[in-house]
């Protein structure tokens, strides 16, 4: 394009080096990210596959309304977590059902959208079994309920999460270290029943972490059509780029006025 377009001949090399120059000028705006990722009361985390010179690893997605942050690590720890958000942390974390993210010593939000997926699972590995299609019936319903409540009364929310828990408690607590089919995703109420309802508690929250796959959505197509990065620098590159042209959109910004702005 750049050839045939403008006559201007540049090598894949170069282009490299002026996407990493690039990002060593956006490291003050990507570390002005973090913090406000850090500073926001509700974050919403997740991780994807990246492949690092034929290696696997992790990028990490941490999103808020307004920011994108990414972090390549090769490790899927939730250390990796711990490090971005900081020891001081005191916002609720909306993520899927990883243990990796128990680690933070904050309010958490699990995703109902993974957990429905999972229900549908059960349900279509046993059609037949009406006990278990119920059951389903009977759990989703509670949710459902859950999303429709709201209340300007931050005390009724707070007895009305504490309704939810335990009316789903008790639905999941006969099939507990049973035989049954439903034991699996009852046991899993039982783990994370605290993490389930956050949402009617407190209105900022999402009772799914669909922002956070939306964000690492770009990372998937990316590694798909090119396999990934082929050194560390690449993949920090990759990550600071990302983010800021990933939260720009967000934003409604135009990126390249905004990347003028910023160089």
């Amino acid at each position: 394009h750049l050839n045939v377009i403008y006559g201007l001949d540049l090598g894949l090399g170069e282009l490299c080096r002026i996407l990493h120059a690039v990002s060593e000028a956006a490291k003050p705006e990507y570390d002005v990210l973090l913090e406000e990722i850090r500073g926001s009361p509700v974050v919403n985390a997740d991780e994807t596959g990246w492949r690092e010179d034929g290696i696997s690893g992790y990028i990490w997605s941490f999103s808020t309304g307004s920011v994108r942050y990414f972090v390549y690590r090769h490790s899927r720890s939730g250390q990796v977590a711990k490090e971005v958000l900081g020891e001081d942390f005191d916002g609720v974390v909306v993520s899927d059902f990883y243990c990796g993210y128990s680690v933070l010593l904050t309010r958490h939000q699990r995703c109902w959208v993974h957990f429905y997926r999972d229900l549908k699972k059960l349900v279509e590995a046993y059609p037949s079994d009406l006990s278990v299609g119920g059951w389903v019936e009977t759990v989703l319903s509670i949710y459902k309920q859950a999303k429709d409540f709201s209340s300007d009364d931050e005390r009724t929310r707070v007895r009305q999460r504490e309704i939810f828990e335990q009316t789903l408690l008790e639905v999941g607590r006969p099939y507990f270290k049973s035989d049954k089919p439903q034991r699996i995703l009852a046991e899993r109420i039982e783990k994370f029943l605290p993490e389930l309802f956050v949402f009617v508690e407190d209105p900022r929250v999402p009772s799914e972490n669909n922002a956070a796959e939306r964000a690492v959505r770009p990372f998937v197509i990316a590694g798909k059509v090119s396999g990934g990065t082929r050194s560390a620098k690449g993949s920090d590159t990759k990550a600071v780029l990302m983010s800021l042209f990933g939260t720009w959109l967000l934003r409604g910004h135009d990126t390249m006025q905004m990347c003028r702005q910023m160089l």
